[in-house]
């Protein structure tokens, strides 16, 4: 019996997609310069027993199987490989239960990011994880690459909201991992280690997640300064001084410019570095006024502080509009995705601009400065082959320059195709057998996401 026919006995027909046209489509994900080969086919399963029975086939006829969510990811861990089965948790969207008094959820891994957010916000609760890509990007995806986003200076990252899961393993068995309760160190943390592990290891099913009390409002302030190492002064020291900002972004002159072009923000083309930062404390305005005042000391040219709620918005829409404005430059964008020490931001972002120059192209920065995680987004011409080689080499010598500061690759995206070789730099040899250990207990027959990672 072929794939197809053994899929077919424990799948709805119109969960198996064999049209060649259509599962074309679910080949890759968002990032560039990432190979994709051509699935065989694509499946949808809506509930646990159709995951077991794929992974039990794939087990079987020793198919290669890619786990997918959304496809919002920028390193290639959702790409096909040739003859795989793309197994799409799409479908699997349902919130399962929002608990006020445990203060968790448990949902499936379909769950868009931004629904499950509101969900909870009727409840008076916060699920914090706020990638860039909210309102497209699933909980399932967010849990394979351990996303972050905005909030995470002050809320972390979706590791840190991951109580248990349910995970179909390679052979079909369900593993339960983890709790429901505040507290529980028993055994391994096999929960921690499937968040970030893109698929690798296993096929997320059910997650249980922590939640916090909604914050009040908040309130945000933009500082401009003549040089980016004074806002990363600033940075170091509103950090420094034990201050819990929401949020601390910051965008380099190539990232306003490339705003200003598009949206006519107006802000001065003497501003090299623009700082914002927001709180939601019973008074942010007090804090907003604090760190007012230390911009103002490291260099700060101009510092507005906002007053409401949509003077906030107003202010944060720059930092919203970056990526859109830099995809505007050229016709194709690579976006690093380097943290380093907050100590080292200031070098970071001046060895991107060096680094800018030597290739001849435009690569902008905006940084989730309070974590050190950079963003350099390079710009180039895909249809031009000497600037898409300069944009790779320059890619890699980004990444280079993070894990010279004492960084690393990748502080939210991921590995996939894209920083595989640049992994095994990071951990060193015996990090690297290791982790391939790891892989061999939960994936002998190294069916799950082959050629990504490692």
């Amino acid at each position: 019996m072929d794939l197809i026919a053994r899929l077919r006995a424990g799948l709805p027909g119109e969960a198996i997609l064999t049209d060649p046209d259509v599962t074309g489509s679910y080949a890759h994900d968002m990032a560039s310069f990432c190979e994709a080969g051509t699935p065989a086919v694509v499946v949808l399963p809506r509930t646990v027993e159709q995951v077991q029975h794929i992974m039990r086939t794939a087990t079987e006829l020793r198919v290669p199987v890619v786990p997918q969510g959304a496809r919002t990811g920028l390193s290639g861990a959702a790409n096909a490989s040739d003859g795989c089965l793309v197994l799409s948790l799409v479908k699997m969207d349902r919130i399962i239960e929002i608990n006020p008094v445990d203060r968790i959820a448990v949902v499936e891994p379909g769950v868009i990011n931004a629904v499950l957010s509101r969900a909870v916000n009727a409840h008076g609760l916060y699920y914090p994880p706020d990638p860039s890509s909210w309102e497209e990007c699933s909980i399932g995806g967010n849990i394979g690459t351990a996303s972050g986003g905005l909030c995470c200076v002050k809320y972390g990252v979706t590791a840190e909201y991951v109580l248990g899961l349910d995970v179909v393993l390679a052979d079909g068995r369900l593993l339960t991992t983890g709790r429901r309760t505040a507290k529980g160190v028993a055994g391994y943390d096999l929960t921690r280690l499937f968040v970030g592990s893109e698929g690798s290891l296993g096929i997320v099913v059910r997650a249980v997640l922590a939640l916090k009390p909604e914050p009040p409002g908040q309130l945000a302030l933009a500082a401009e300064f003549p040089s980016t190492a004074a806002a990363c002064e600033a940075v170091c020291e509103i950090m420094a001084r034990g201050h819990a900002p929401s949020l601390l972004e910051l965008m380099d002159r190539t990232s306003i410019r490339a705003v200003n072009d598009m949206a006519q923000m107006g802000l001065p083309d003497s501003t090299e570095a623009l700082l914002l930062a927001a709180f939601d404390t019973p008074d942010p305005a007090a804090d907003l006024a604090a760190v007012g005042k230390l911009c103002t000391a490291a260099g700060a040219t101009e510092v507005v502080p906002a007053e409401t709620a949509a003077e906030s918005d107003l202010l944060l829409q720059a930092r919203r509009l970056t990526l859109t404005a830099l995809e505007r430059v050229k016709s194709a964008t690579m976006i690093d995705d380097v943290c380093v020490p907050r100590s080292r931001l200031a070098e970071m972002l001046d060895g991107t601009a060096a680094i800018a120059e030597k290739y001849g192209l435009t690569i902008g920065v905006c940084a989730h400065a309070g974590d050190g995680n950079t963003h350099p987004t390079v710009c180039f011409d895909a249809a031009d082959p000497d600037e898409s080689r300069r944009a790779r080499e320059s890619f890699d010598d980004i990444m280079a320059l993070g894990l010279h500061l004492g960084g690393t690759i990748t502080g939210e995206h991921g590995v996939g195709v894209l920083k595989k070789e640049w992994l095994a730099r990071e951990l060193g040899p015996v990090g690297v057998e290791l982790q391939r250990g790891i892989k061999d207990v939960f994936d002998p027959l190294g069916i799950l996401n082959p050629g990504k990672l490692f």
